[in-house]
């Protein structure tokens, strides 16, 4: 009677579906509930969404890059949200409140992901991809800016730095309604205020 094979051993496959988006997911729920990135651990996220404590090196090499991802994540959602908002066809005060909300909304409704976002951005293993990545999202504003003046409708100037006025204030608003000195509802009431005293000034005319 011819011996029967040997039996495989069972081998537990380490995850049933995209273990990268699966850690990116879980990275993200952690730090929206605890608050900061020091929480997150690959060997927690691992156990979290029941893989062995080794199945996230075939992505991350360390929490440092996991950290990176989830910052670019962050800023492709972002732009993407900037993109959909974006309508060159309305006029500047229009069209810069558009973007003002959107990106209001996103700071309030993801408040731990975005100081990620840009705490990321000094890092050095991260700088080359996480600028090219606040490009996508401050292009937004800074496209508006540009057609504006070549339709001078605002003044001359580096449009990048006019950007970095504009971007200034939107994320001042939202830091006020993230930390509770505003509700949400009142900081996107003061929306359109802020981008008409942004365009024309505070002194009386």
């Amino acid at each position: 009677m011819a011996a029967m094979p040997a039996e495989k051993p069972e081998t537990r496959p380490y995850h049933h579906g995209d273990l990268r988006s699966a850690l990116l997911a879980a990275a993200e729920r952690t730090l929206r509930d605890k608050g900061t990135a020091a929480s997150l651990s690959l060997r927690e996220l691992a156990r979290d969404i029941g893989v062995s404590h080794a199945a996230p090196g075939r992505h991350f090499k360390d929490k440092q890059a996991l950290l990176n991802a989830l910052a670019l994540v962050g800023y492709d959602r972002m732009a993407e949200a900037l993109d959909a908002a974006d309508d060159e066809g309305l006029p500047l005060q229009d069209r810069l409140t558009a973007l003002a909300r959107t990106y209001l909304g996103f700071a309030i409704d993801n408040a731990e992901l975005l100081e990620l976002m840009y705490a990321r951005k000094h890092e050095p293993d991260a700088a080359e991809q996480i600028t090219a990545a606040m490009d996508r999202t401050v292009g937004s504003l800074e496209r508006a800016v540009a057609a504006a003046q070549q339709r001078g409708e605002i003044i001359d100037g580096d449009p990048e730095h006019l950007t970095l006025v504009v971007g200034t204030a939107l994320h001042g608003l939202a830091s006020f309604a993230i930390t509770g000195k505003f509700t949400t509802e009142a900081a996107m009431d003061a929306v359109p205020g802020l981008v008409h005293h942004l365009l024309y000034g505070l002194r009386p005319r």
